[in-house]
């Protein structure tokens, strides 16, 4: 990683898979609420007293945390349209151009795997975990980036299609959507053998939340987002309403035949989330863009790679250290749990957790300084 020039931000300009894209803020501030809601879920003071909307689903279902990760990878998607399709159509989608997308998608997920190696030291994990949310970004944008470089708009929304009839029919397949019984976490454990999220100890099946073959429809979320952004880029607001629109419909028709799943990623939790993505970056370029609202999140949205890896390092260090517990039980849990009860002082330390980033990300973004992979 490394800052990137401070002659790329004053032409307001900076690296989007190695490319210079024009940049909107509506996307750097979804983005950056994106990943500040993500540190807020991921970094409770106790596990066990988390206020249920900051939950996921135990298994069916959507809850609002559910929204984050699908609404990170539309916004890669969005990105990848900003950043690619002016080029392809000015000509310009060479195999150079192809090499620095798998390049970049390469260096995502391998980022992913040092962090999860970290984690390995840091805990003292049983087994090291192959997958991961960096990993399956990196699946992702290496194929909405080679899709956004060698295929026609009508090729994509085609791909996009098989991919939610496809993986949806494999599931079905699969004869259950249980836990531990279903197609994508036994291809996943057959694949990745122990080195999967979740093993469980009785029957020895094991479960990736963000696993190999669920990856297809996290594809199919990042394929949405990639025409959404050319639909941005192109000023079409109107068709992010109406596509929005259509792709709740379709989702909450779909949950009928396959139930909303994060886990699975199922093609009903594509579509209803994708919808949600729609309106939102919808609202956020209206208000934003067109009519000159603050741009909330954006420092987090221009450096979102320093925000999440720096902050799972200093979780990681804090931990081997020995000092997450102590940390959390001084500052928070001794003195609010006898006035406010459990589920306060878990949610202020969070809260603390996200600020800290917060003027991490400022500090930087005041200097110009932007880290990417």
């Amino acid at each position: 990683m490394s800052p990137a020039p401070a002659a790329q931000v004053a032409t307001g300009r900076l690296a989007t898979a190695g490319l210079a894209t024009d940049r909107f803020s509506s996307v750097d501030a979804l983005r950056g609420l994106t990943v500040a809601a993500m540190l807020l879920v991921n970094n409770p003071g106790d596990w066990s007293h988390v206020y249920a909307p900051l939950l996921h689903a135990q298994w069916h279902g959507c809850a609002p945390t559910d929204l984050i990760f699908p609404m990170f990878l539309f916004i890669v998607g969005v990105s990848i349209a900003l950043a690619l399709l002016p080029r392809v159509e000015r000509g310009d989608a060479s195999a150079s151009l192809t090499g620095t997308v798998l390049k970049r998608a390469a260096r995502i997920a391998g980022l992913g795997l040092l962090l999860h190696l970290c984690a390995l030291w840091a805990f003292d994990l049983p087994h090291y975990r192959i997958m991961g949310v960096l990993q399956r970004i990196g699946l992702c944008f290496a194929g909405a980036g080679l899709l956004a470089l060698h295929a026609r708009a009508r090729t994509q929304w085609v791909a996009l299609a098989g991919l939610l009839l496809g993986y949806g029919v494999l599931l079905a397949s699969g004869g259950s959507y249980a836990p531990l019984e279903n197609i994508a976490s036994r291809f996943d454990h057959a694949v990745l053998g122990v080195h999967v999220y979740q093993l469980d100890p009785v029957t020895g099946r094991g479960h990736d939340p963000e696993g190999l073959l669920s990856t297809l429809g996290a594809l199919a979320t990042t394929l949405l987002g990639l025409r959404a952004g050319d639909w941005l880029r192109r000023g079409r607001l109107r068709a992010l309403w109406i596509a929005g629109a259509v792709a709740l419909l379709a989702g909450y028709a779909a949950s009928y035949w396959q139930p909303l799943n994060k886990n699975l990623w199922t093609p009903s939790y594509v579509l209803w989330t994708g919808g949600i993505a729609c309106w939102l970056l919808a609202s956020f370029h209206l208000l934003i863009d067109k009519r000159g609202w603050p741009a909330w999140g954006r420092a987090f949205g221009v450096n979102a790679i320093a925000a999440y890896a720096g902050s799972a390092l200093m979780l990681y260090a804090l931990a081997a250290a020995g000092w997450l517990e102590p940390l959390y039980r001084h500052a928070f849990a001794d003195w609010m749990t006898p006035r406010f009860g459990p589920y306060l002082p878990s949610l202020a330390y969070a809260l603390a957790f996200v600020a800290v980033w917060w003027g991490v990300v400022r500090w930087l973004d005041a200097r110009r300084i932007y880290f990417k992979i």
